[in-house]
């Protein structure tokens, strides 16, 4: 069973209401409204619209495209956005697996505050993919996650 993504709201224009036709489950008015936010270089929009791509909500399924603008929303310091991309990075999905671009850009939503990140790096650092494993430095980002309010990974 698929799990419901709550899309990140903000101010009126395109993307609020594109969040709004999310919520009412128009994926595909929420998708082209999203579009427009994003290339107007929103980078919640780009984030959102990087969801909806991967999960295949609105628009054709499609790694690469979601690679893409979490790319986007992740060179504007958009923590969720490097988190997902250094999923992304991990999994090979939409891009050629490469673990230490994974770690890289997991460690910089995780020295944000994203748990999800932090989770993902401490995994990282136990299994040693793409960096030295180093038990201390897992350690130190799962305590790091457990603070948060962290219940479920990517």
């Amino acid at each position: 069973m698929a799990v419901m993504k709550k899309l990140i709201s903000a101010n009126a224009g395109p993307y609020k209401d594109g969040v709004a036709a999310y919520d009412r489950k128009d994926y595909v008015t929420a998708a082209k409204l999203m579009r427009v936010a994003a290339d107007q270089g929103k980078a919640k929009a780009q984030y959102n619209l990087g969801l909806m791509y991967e999960d295949g909500q609105g628009v054709t399924q499609d790694y690469k495209e979601a690679v893409n603008w979490y790319r986007l929303s992740a060179d504007q310091g958009d923590a969720d956005a490097q988190s997902k991309l250094g999923f992304l990075y991990a999994q090979g999905r939409g891009v050629i697996k490469d673990n230490r671009e994974a770690v890289k850009w997991l460690r910089l939503a995780a020295v944000q505050g994203n748990a999800k990140a932090q989770y993902n790096l401490g995994l990282m650092y136990d299994n040693g993919q793409g960096v030295t494993q180093d038990y201390k430095e897992a350690e130190k980002w799962y305590r790091l996650c457990m603070k948060s309010t962290f219940k479920n990974r990517d």
